[in-house]
């Protein structure tokens, strides 16, 4: 027997995990969303996966031929425009922030601490999110010194390291 969903929920927000804002380019339209379910798969070929969620838009483009996403690593300056790509709705997300093109085509945050262009490589449907397996095709690290955001406990936190 599992567990119920809100007891989920409840222990993995004890997970401190990076943000990112993943953009996908689709049939001529752009989409962003905030992430938080990124990680690196393998080094040879370079892959990544994110885990989107069915109800939302960017699961459709994502799910249409030719669709490319970019994965870009938020600094902890980024907390506005996070919350912009996780809530705003009918708005043009990209109305803030310096946004440029990949090679694929896909939206990357200019002033990222870094971005990761790709193409789909895998789709796999798992409960009510699909994985997406992408083949890093272009990247660039804008920002390698800055410290990333970080959610934890339902909120944003700032990394102490040393």
């Amino acid at each position: 027997m599992s567990i119920s969903s809100e007891e989920y929920r409840h222990a993995m927000r004890l997970f401190p995990a990076g943000v990112t804002i993943v953009t996908v380019q689709a049939g001529g339209r752009r989409h962003g969303l905030t992430v938080s379910a990124f990680a690196s798969v393998s080094p040879d070929p370079p892959l990544v996966c994110v885990i989107v969620d069915h109800e939302h838009y960017g699961y459709r483009l994502l799910e249409e031929e030719g669709a490319v996403f970019a994965v870009n690593i938020l600094g902890e300056d980024h907390t506005e425009l996070s919350n912009r790509f996780a809530w705003v709705k009918d708005e043009d997300r990209f109305a803030v922030g310096s946004w440029g093109e990949a090679v694929t085509g896909a939206p990357i945050l200019e002033d990222a601490l870094a971005w990761l262009d790709c193409t789909i490589r895998d789709r796999f449907p798992s409960g009510t999110h699909t994985i997406y397996i992408g083949e890093v095709q272009a990247h660039a690290i804008p920002r390698p010194e800055d410290q990333p955001l970080v959610y934890w406990n339902r909120g944003y936190r700032h990394f102490v390291g040393g």
